[in-house]
């Protein structure tokens, strides 16, 4: 155990060592690929917070029924017994004019700017769940509401927000593709990189093998090698997001007070950054490894 632990030790002191020597260079590689990284990391991060964003929505489809002004108490009456008997129907709240007003104000935070009208202009209305969530059922039902007495607006809600859901469940399949491509590109840059350092090395390789060096400790500084530059690309993915998202975030925050909102792009997760980072370095250990393999492959041949 002792033995397996030094001999990672001495590699490892290796590896930093020969990074420290050419800084420059280790330091492009790790933006190369914390570039390349952060395209898919950033449309999850956009993807994450829209999802976010519309998650305090109903995205159930409803129609929500504006009643006339000066509707009479007879004319609600009778909606709400339409709406009782009504076989589509599986529920439906009624929602006064003074609690739609007071539900407006608290919500959006425009109390002052409400408050100086005179009249509350918003009308009595009905919102109806339908059993089935189809769209054209629900679109059919709309317009039979349309058409009843009183009714000044029928109003389908919450279709867009099924649309909007949609887009995001292709979006995920975009990031999933577009992060399968990037990271064979990686794994690729990584295995070229090492390719060349083994090439540099080639002579004192075949004498190690030469004395009795096995494939495993000739394999293991390159490995190493592979894995701090993936480490290094991932940090720098990640670096790359936080500086982007804080500049987005100056325009957001304008954008929101307009809107009397808080709404702010959320940095990633602890764990997504900690699946960046750690995927980035596993793509480097995995191009190293794919590197090595293939050159001793070679040199075993008779």
């Amino acid at each position: 155990m002792n033995a397996w632990l030094h001999a990672h030790r001495q590699a490892l002191m290796l590896v930093l060592k020969k990074l420290r020597a050419a800084p420059l260079a280790n330091l492009v590689m790790a933006g190369v690929i914390g570039a390349t990284l952060s395209l898919p990391a950033g449309l999850y991060l956009l993807i994450d917070n829209l999802r976010a964003a519309a998650g305090g929505i109903e995205t159930e489809p409803r129609v929500t029924l504006f009643l006339a002004l000066d509707a009479p108490a007879d004319a609600v009456k009778d909606i709400d017994r339409r709406l009782r008997q009504h076989p589509e129907v599986r529920d439906f709240r009624f929602l006064g004019r003074g609690a739609a007003w007071r539900e407006l104000q608290e919500k959006n935070g425009l109390q002052d700017t409400l408050g100086g009208l005179e009249k509350n202009p918003l009308p009595d209305a009905y919102i109806v769940h339908a059993k089935s969530t189809d769209p054209a059922a629900v679109e059919t039902l709309q317009k039979e509401f349309s058409g009843w007495p009183q009714v000044e607006h029928a109003q389908l809600d919450a279709a867009w927000i099924k649309r909007l859901y949609a887009l995001l469940q292709l979006g995920n399949k975009a990031v999933l593709i577009l992060a399968g491509l990037l990271g064979f590109a990686l794994v690729a840059i990584v295995g070229n990189t090492i390719r060349l350092q083994i090439l540099t090395q080639r002579e004192e390789i075949e004498v190690s093998k030469l004395i009795g060096a096995t494939d495993r400790f000739i394999r293991r500084p390159f490995l190493y090698t592979g894995t701090m530059q993936g480490l290094a690309g991932g940090v720098t993915a990640w670096i790359i997001l936080f500086a982007a998202l804080y500049i987005f975030n100056l325009s957001v925050d304008d954008i929101a007070r307009l809107y009397a909102s808080d709404f702010r792009l959320n940095p990633l997760g602890q764990q997504a950054s900690l699946l960046l980072v750690g995927g980035s370095a596993l793509l480097g250990w995995l191009g190293s490894y794919w590197a090595v393999n293939r050159y001793l492959s070679r040199l075993d041949r008779p």
